[in-house]
């Protein structure tokens, strides 16, 4: 069956509130871990993962990093209006150049108390090292399902820099709680260097630079994408079927020596940690088909839409290969660093090209993550999530994990 006639409502369970963590624990890698492979649960810890891990694996991790997007403003009414930014203007050719602009730039918002924001000027004075900053925001443009908003500051700072200093941490909306200052630092991963998600990349927020070195010393290697998680990672599917929920759209940029990695570890063990590593990892193998197909395809099209990978009726392509003609692309472009963006949807039907393995934390009902468990599990993902439950395991963002090995065919 294609995924597109998948009922949502065939990926529900319950999940009681008191399962969901607002809060860390204390020690990142004490989070416990759940561990299926061939049908069997185990429990084990983060600080354990070496051992559940063969020598010469490849872990591939998200390196981006979370941005403060929730920007506050005071009217001078007294009233307040939140601007959530969600990611630039298609003006800007990737999120790295967009975070760099200076002075001005237009981003892709939501607005909290729109309806109360006439078209007035809002105005926030921030702080900086060399005295106080102002930062305006303008409605430049209302669409359908939010808004464009002019931002501008009165010093050299990026943009990148402007939300560290004004704005606040986007935690998820299940949290059901404000942003703390200890939020700045636990919903970030240990290893996050790119600016550009307005929600981190979870299942990395376990790590530790003694884990990392612990997976190191047993010759395990470690990888790096960039793909920056868009709000829309909490979008619910609200459609009866996926056919008509439209996947969001997010950018990523891989290097060189990550594509390296892959080709030399393929025939091995290729591990995401994450599900944003996976949908990259992943959308890396048919970008490859695509230039192996359109072998002059330019920059502004190299997009994965939603469905692609399964309407993709053209001989067999290895994956080796795929990867190779990504080389090749960057070699003849004389770039060190790809960008591009992908709306893939990894559902059950799914043929993974790339990872044997994920780790990942526990996601919600009836969401697209869920689809992606289910990918890697088949029906045993209610089994895993029963147990789950059953064992006090912490679900969402902050809660505990899983390494979940792939179902063989």
């Amino acid at each position: 069956m294609h995924p597109s006639h998948l009922s949502i409502a065939d990926y529900t369970y319950e999940l009681p509130d008191h399962h969901i963590a607002a809060y860390p624990v204390a020690k990142r890698d004490n989070s416990k871990l759940l561990v299926y492979k061939k049908g069997v649960i185990r429990e084990s810890r983060y600080a354990h993962l070496a051992e559940e891990i063969p020598a010469g694996s490849l872990l591939v991790f998200n390196n981006t990093k979370v941005v403060e997007a929730r920007l506050l403003f005071q009217k001078e009414t007294g009233g307040q209006i939140e601007i959530f930014c969600l990611e630039p203007h298609e003006q800007y050719p990737d999120i790295t150049t967009a975070m760099l602009q200076k002075n001005r730039v237009l981003w892709k918002c939501l607005v909290g108390g729109a309806k109360k924001w006439k078209d007035v000027l809002l105005r926030k004075e921030i702080p900086s090292d060399t005295g106080p900053a102002v930062l305006t925001a303008r409605k430049a443009e209302q669409r359908t399902d939010h808004y464009i908003i002019e931002f501008e500051w009165d010093n050299n700072a990026s943009f990148a820099e402007i939300l560290h200093l004004a704005g606040l941490v986007p935690l998820p909306p299940y949290m059901n709680r404000a942003a703390e200052d200890t939020d700045k630092e636990r919903y970030q991963t240990v290893y996050a260097k790119h600016d550009g998600s307005v929600a981190a990349p979870t299942a990395g927020l376990h790590f530790t630079p003694e884990l990392l070195a612990s997976l190191a010393a047993k010759n395990i290697s470690s990888g790096f994408v960039t793909l920056h998680v868009g709000a829309g990672t909490f979008k619910p599917v609200k459609a009866p079927t996926m056919e008509t929920h439209e996947m969001h759209t997010e950018f990523m940029e891989i290097d060189r020596k990550l594509v390296q990695q892959l080709i030399t570890h393929i025939s091995g063990t290729i591990i995401a940690v994450g599900t944003t590593s996976l949908r990259t990892m992943e959308s890396l193998y048919w970008l490859g088909v695509k230039l192996i197909q359109q072998p002059e395809i330019p920059f502004s099209e190299l997009y994965i839409t939603q469905w692609e990978a399964y309407e993709n009726k053209t001989a067999p392509i290895s994956t080796t290969e795929a990867l190779e003609a990504l080389l090749s692309w960057m070699d003849r472009h004389s770039i060190e660093r790809l960008p591009a963006r992908t709306q893939i949807i990894i559902a059950p039907g799914y043929r993974f090209r790339v990872a044997r393995a994920l780790i990942t934390n526990f996601h919600q009902p009836q969401s697209t993550l869920l689809l992606l468990v289910a990918a890697i599990t088949g029906n045993e993902w209610r089994t895993i999530y029963q147990y789950a439950l059953e064992h006090d395991f912490r679900f969402l963002s902050y809660g505990d994990g899983s390494l979940l090995w792939m179902n063989e065919d």
